[in-house]
């Protein structure tokens, strides 16, 4: 996908070392880039990743090492510096200001003199747009914006800033395939110009099509580089958790009766809301929900674990219709849950991990005694689950705010699922993990299918959706669509569905 490029490396990364404490983050990491290259940049979670390019952004200050942009040394921990010499980012979560239209978030912090010239600012970003396959109307306001026109305007923020190294932080998190095809066909256009790209993401297929190049990183050091052409998946993945990971099948089905089911539901959270959706789980299943964030996956999700009541619709068990359902409720009727927020409705952060492994169990008989917590037997669950899910983690009387996000993931998820539930509901229960803890999860939900729970699949991530679910619906303005056997729509038809251009009622 590079362009040619000039002589010299457009970025040089050489010996670059950060210490936190005792925790080494990045350990003599050297690399370059040439211009008109998109190199990916692969590792687990707490690999470095997100450290070094806070390293290059001015965020952080190296320990050791320097940086040259085009030839030029950047200046540590000075992010005016970085934007100065041509360096932008596009994070993943989006930092855009809704109240305010396209043009005011993309000219915000440039303007010079006491007035902005609005004209000329509209006029440079209508030929960035041009240049760029970039469509976005300057004058729209950013809160009325899709999620793919959201990131445009991230980009046009960096390109109108004259950037020429561009970091992407998981671009496609929260895009539609289609809105990532657009997004692929923009990097085309600008390696093509002499651009560099770096690129961060854990999904192995993107990184295979779009980059030159891969940079892997293990535990903070340095563990390859690779040229696209001459690796493979496997190959890569090896690289980033120094063995080889085997994605797990999935045998077809004959699915039990339904164990719970939604007749009508209509609920309200926020801005947000689901509109009469009818939803079946039956045992030894796995159903699959797809759709963009922000369209009523987080409403369903919390309905059905009880933490908002719908405002009209029906919430059957087993064929009986139940009324005042909460989280007690839910837990008592074997429904476990995965949520999607790990720092506020997932765990507890100033307690231990043994407590927050027990958190929605303590009234179990294996880790209470006459009702007092049982500390001895949650801290031995705790520690089973740490080498089960290969949680990085200092000791089951730690604090949980002590680790990264993807191991609090992993703790949730071992809690979770090694119960035996019934019913499961999975809430983006992969995201932030490494693909050797992904296959991990993979395995455990469809050894759950196996002895036959009823598991609700709610992910951002269409591939997952598709490799793991028997029956497939598509969320999209709060309504649910019917539901499609696997493999019966393909990524065109459920991402056309995803973004509303399809109806999904």
């Amino acid at each position: 996908m590079s362009a040619a490029g000039g002589a010299g490396p457009a970025l040089r990364l050489r010996g670059i070392t950060k210490r936190f404490g005792p925790v080494v983050a990045n350990d003599d990491i050297s690399f370059d880039v040439m211009p008109g290259e998109v190199v990916a940049l692969l590792g687990e979670n707490g690999a470095g990743k997100t450290t070094l390019m806070s390293i290059l952004f001015g965020h952080y200050v190296a320990d050791a090492g320097s940086i040259e942009v085009f030839g030029t040394p950047l200046p540590p921990g000075q992010p005016r510096a970085a934007l100065e010499a041509g360096v932008g980012i596009v994070h993943q979560h989006f930092t855009l200001a809704e109240n305010m239209s396209v043009l005011e978030n993309i000219v915000l912090g440039t303007a010079t003199g006491w007035r902005l010239d609005r004209r000329a600012a509209a006029r440079r970003i209508a030929a960035l747009s041009a240049e760029f396959g970039l469509a976005v109307d300057p004058s729209a306001r950013v809160a009325d914006l899709s999620v793919g026109e959201r990131q445009r305007v991230e980009i046009l923020k960096a390109l109108y800033r004259d950037a020429r190294i561009l970091i992407l932080d998981e671009p496609t998190a929260v895009l539609t395939p289609q809105e990532s095809a657009a997004l692929f066909a923009t990097l085309k256009r600008m390696v093509a110009r002499g651009l560099v790209i770096l690129f961060i993401s854990h999904k192995l297929g993107e990184v295979m099509a779009v980059s030159d190049r891969v940079v892997v990183l293990r535990g903070g050091r340095m563990a390859g580089a690779r040229a696209v052409g001459e690796t493979s998946r496997e190959a890569l993945t090896a690289l980033m958790v120094g063995r080889e990971v085997a994605m797990p099948d999935v045998p077809a089905v004959t699915p039990g009766p339904v164990r719970l089911e939604l007749r009508g539901v209509s609920a309200r959270a926020g801005t947000l809301a689901l509109k009469a959706v009818d939803l079946s789980l039956r045992a030894g299943e796995i159903t699959g929900i797809s759709g963009v964030s922000g369209n009523g996956q987080s409403v369903l999700a919390d309905v059905l674990s009880g933490l908002v009541a719908p405002s009209a619709g029906a919430i059957r068990i087993d064929g009986r219709e139940v009324t005042g359902w909460t989280p007690r409720e839910a837990v008592a009727a074997g429904l476990a849950r995965i949520p999607e927020d790990r720092h506020g409705t997932g765990t507890i952060g100033d307690m231990s991990l043994a407590e927050n492994a027990v958190s929605e169990r303590y009234r179990d008989p294996a880790f209470s005694r006459m009702g007092v917590l049982d500390r001895g037997a949650a801290r031995r669950f705790a520690e089973r689950i740490v080498e089960d899910y290969e949680v990085k983690a200092p000791g089951p009387d730690a604090p949980l705010r002590l680790l990264y996000g993807g191991n609090m993931q992993k703790l949730i998820q071992g809690r979770v699922l090694d119960g035996a539930p019934e019913g499961i509901l999975a809430n983006q229960p992969t995201r932030g993990l490494d693909i050797g803890a992904v296959a991990y999860v993979h395995a455990v939900l469809l050894e759950a299918r196996a002895r036959g729970a009823a598991i609700l699949l709610i992910s951002e991530d269409l591939d997952e959706v598709r490799a793991l679910s028997d029956r497939i619906h598509v969320m999209s303005g709060g309504r649910l669509s019917a539901a499609s056997p696997r493999g019966a729509l393909g990524v065109v038809e459920l991402g056309a569905m995803m973004a509303g251009v399809t109806d999904a009622a």
